[in-house]
């Protein structure tokens, strides 16, 4: 196994949701390279169960995409401290104003490991209630209720791209199989 080894580091870029930095390596102690680097405090991704077994999905449009995904209850960590399953219960509410009793873990995703730090933790839950949304100013949110079969078929067929929605989808479908949700 190779081993890369940082030699010096320069930040590029401080936003609002991301920090890039270029770093140069020894790649096995000995060929210089360099590799840059998205900073991020990572993420949340909750699939949330309906009574009837329908999923919650938000329905928005993504800028960098350029066209509306559908995926379910997400959003950032405010800071790499922040607990995961306190951000998933805040974002959850937030945008869609469901709350619920359990959650229960359904591991982490690494979405682009080649570049960046993001993690995203999932999470599934029974929705236990519900009251009011509470949305960013930037936010445009519709939700959507979809049986967790249907949901399931969308994945199956390239209907849903989203890769954290797809893995929960296909999580919760299993936990539900085996009754263990």
């Amino acid at each position: 196994m190779s081993t890369e080894i940082m030699q010096s580091s320069e930040q590029i870029y401080q936003g609002k949701i991301i920090r890039v930095r270029r770093d140069a390596i020894l790649v096995n102690g000995v060929k210089p390279a360099f590799r840059e680097v998205v900073e991020h405090n990572g993420g949340v991704a909750v699939a949330a169960l309906t009574e009837q077994n329908e999923l919650l999905f938000a329905r928005q449009l993504r800028y960098a995409y350029g066209e509306e995904l559908l995926e379910i209850p997400a959003g950032k960590r405010d800071s790499k401290d922040e607990d995961p399953m306190a951000c998933g219960k805040r974002e959850l509410r937030e945008e869609t104003g469901a709350t619920a009793e359990v959650f229960v873990p359904l591991g982490k995703v690494y979405p682009t490991p080649g570049y960046c730090t993001e993690i995203i933790w999932l999470f599934g839950c029974r929705i236990s209630g519900f009251g009011a949304r509470d949305l960013d100013e930037d936010e445009d949110i519709a939700v959507e209720r979809i049986p967790l079969e249907k949901a399931v078929e969308m994945v199956m067929n390239n209907e849903i791209a989203d890769a954290k929605t797809q893995i929960a989808v296909l999580k919760m479908a299993e936990l539900v199989r085996t009754g263990r949700i």
